[in-house]
C-alpha cells in the first residue's frame, strides 16, 4: 500500500472512530479525551494503545513515522473490523474509493465527502446463495456446537486464575505534593505465565511489565489524581489497590512532556485568588502565541463523606486573554471523583457552538443541546454553580440555569476540583458543601 493510500485510510478510521464516540471532532480532543479513548480500546478488545501513541494517529504529537501494523489492527478491531486489511477493503469498497487509492493520487476531500452509514461496514459482502442438504446443515452444527462446548469449558478451566494467592498494594514516598513516587509491593510467584503488568493509572503510559520472581516496582506521578491501581496476570486482574496523589493545596502547572512545568506558590498565591498572569509565564519563557500554553489548576485532597450524587459546588474564575488561537476563551472545570468525573465547559459567548458537558455517564454536545448557558464574558469574573440532589444536576452560570439533568452513573466520592485555561487564569471562592457542611477550597 502506497503512503498516500495510507494516509487516507487512517484519516477515515480516525473519522468513523470520532462518529463512533461522538465526542466532537478530535481536533478539540484535550489529553482527558485521549485517556478515555485508551481505556475504551483496553477494554473493549483488550490491546494497550498509550496516549502518547493516540496523539500521534490524531496528529496532536509531531512524529514523522507511519504507524505500526498493530496499532492499525487495534484500531480497525475497535471499530468491529478483524483487522487493518479487512477495514481498508472494506472501506475500498463502501466508499469507493478504489479509483484513488489504486493509483495514490487521491485527496483528502474524497474521504471527508462521503458519506458512510457504519453499520454499513459491517455487513458481509453478498455471496452466491448454495443449496445444501438440511440434514447435512443440522449435523454439522451439532458437531460444531458440541466442539465448541468441550473447547470453551476446557479454556475456562484452565485460564482461570485464583486471585487469592497474589498480593499487591501502592505506599507513597511522600505524603502530598507531586511529583510523588510510589513503590508498589506485589507477590505474583503463583502465576503461571510471564504476562505480569502492574497498571498504575488510567493513563495506559504507567502500565508496566514486571517480574513474577520480584516483588517491588516503583513509578513517579506528576500529577494528582485519584487512581485504582491493578496487578494484572495474564490479561486478568487479580487485584486492586486504590491510590490518591494529593496536590498539597492548590497547585498550578504548565502541561509539559514528559514533566509538567510546576509554578510556585509564592508567585500562583494571591490574597484573594489563585492567578497564573502574563507576568509569571514571561518569567519562564512561555510564549501566548502563537499557541498559548495548557495551564492546570489543581486542588485534590480527602473530602471525607462528600458524593457526587448530594453535593453544592460553587467558582469564580475568568480567562482575561482572547487573543490569536485563544479568541474562543475555552475553559474546563473538573469535579474529579474516585470512578468519575464531571466536566463544565464555558466559552466566550460566541464559540458556545462547539462544547461539550459531561456528568457521572451524562453528556450534552452543544451540537445537539442549547449550551449557550455556559457562554460567558470570561474578561470578567464568571461563577458557576453545580447543585446536586439525588443525582439530579443543575448547572447554574452567573445566576442562571444553563443545563439540568439526572445523571446515570453510580453515586462516586468526589476527591477534588481541576481548571484548565489556555495561556492564563485565575479562580477564587472555591468550596463544596453537603449535609456534613461547607469545604472551602484554599
Amino acid at each position: 500500500m502506497n503512503e498516500i493510500a495510507e494516509e487516507l485510510y487512517i484519516k477515515r478510521c480516525i473519522q468513523l472512530i470520532e462518529e463512533r464516540l461522538s465526542w466532537g471532532p478530535g481536533r478539540n480532543w484535550v489529553n482527558y479525551d485521549f485517556e478515555k479513548l485508551s481505556s475504551a480500546i483496553e477494554e473493549k478488545i483488550h490491546v494497550i494503545l498509550s496516549v502518547t501513541t493516540l496523539k500521534r494517529i490524531w496528529g496532536k504529537v509531531k512524529y514523522n513515522h507511519s504507524p505500526t501494523l498493530t496499532t492499525l489492527n487495534t484500531l480497525a478491531k475497535f471499530l468491529d473490523f478483524e483487522d487493518w486489511r479487512s477495514f481498508t477493503n472494506t472501506i475500498k469498497n463502501t466508499d469507493n474509493l478504489t479509483p484513488a487509492l489504486s493509483d495514490g493520487k487521491g485527496d483528502e476531500g474524497t474521504l471527508e465527502q462521503t458519506e458512510v452509514v457504519e453499520e454499513k461496514l459491517a455487513e458481509p459482502k453478498r455471496k452466491q446463495r448454495l443449496t445444501i442438504p438440511v440434514s447435512l446443515i443440522s449435523g454439522v452444527l451439532l458437531l460444531s456446537a458440541t466442539l465448541i462446548f468441550f473447547s470453551a469449558k476446557k479454556d475456562t478451566s484452565a485460564n482461570q486464575i485464583d486471585s487469592s494467592k497474589y498480593q499487591f498494594k501502592a505506599d507513597k514516598i511522600i505524603s502530598e505534593g507531586v511529583p510523588n513516587s510510589v513503590v508498589f509491593t506485589y507477590d505474583a510467584s503463583a502465576a503461571k505465565t510471564d504476562s505480569i503488568y502492574i497498571i498504575q493509572t488510567w493513563d495506559i503510559r504507567r502500565q508496566t511489565l514486571v517480574s513474577k520472581n520480584n516483588t517491588r516496582h516503583s513509578a513517579i506521578y506528576y500529577y494528582p489524581g485519584f487512581f485504582r491501581t491493578k496487578l494484572i496476570i495474564d490479561g486478568t486482574v487479580v487485584k486492586t489497590h486504590d491510590l490518591q496523589i494529593t496536590s498539597n493545596g492548590w497547585l498550578c502547572l504548565a502541561e509539559k512532556e514528559p514533566v509538567p512545568l510546576y509554578f510556585n506558590k509564592e508567585e500562583y498565591q494571591k490574597n484573594d485568588r489563585i492567578e497564573i498572569d502574563k507576568d509569571i509565564l514571561k518569567k519562564y519563557n512561555l510564549s501566548l502565541n502563537p499557541d498559548p500554553p495548557g495551564i492546570r489548576f489543581f486542588n485534590q485532597r480527602d473530602l471525607g463523606d462528600l458524593m457526587n450524587d448530594n453535593f453544592i459546588f460553587e467558582t469564580t474564575l475568568k480567562n482575561e486573554f482572547s487573543a490569536g488561537s485563544n479568541a474562543c476563551q475555552y475553559v474546563e472545570v473538573l469535579i474529579q471523583c474516585k470512578d468519575d468525573i464531571i466536566i463544565i465547559p464555558l466559552a466566550a459567548k460566541a464559540c458556545a457552538g462547539d462544547i461539550r458537558l459531561y456528568a457521572a455517564g451524562k453528556e450534552l454536545k452543544s451540537k445537539e443541546a442549547d449550551l449557550s448557558g455556559f457562554g460567558a464574558n470570561l474578561n470578567e469574573w464568571t461563577t458557576i454553580r453545580v447543585e446536586t440532589k439525588n443525582k439530579k444536576m443543575n448547572f447554574i452560570v452567573n445566576n442562571m440555569l444553563a443545563a439540568s439533568f439526572v445523571f446515570p452513573n453510580d453515586p462516586s466520592g468526589i476527591v477534588g476540583v481541576q481548571y484548565r485555561f489556555n495561556g492564563i487564569g485565575a479562580v477564587r471562592n472555591t468550596w463544596f458543601e453537603n449535609k456534613s457542611g461547607r469545604v472551602v477550597m484554599d
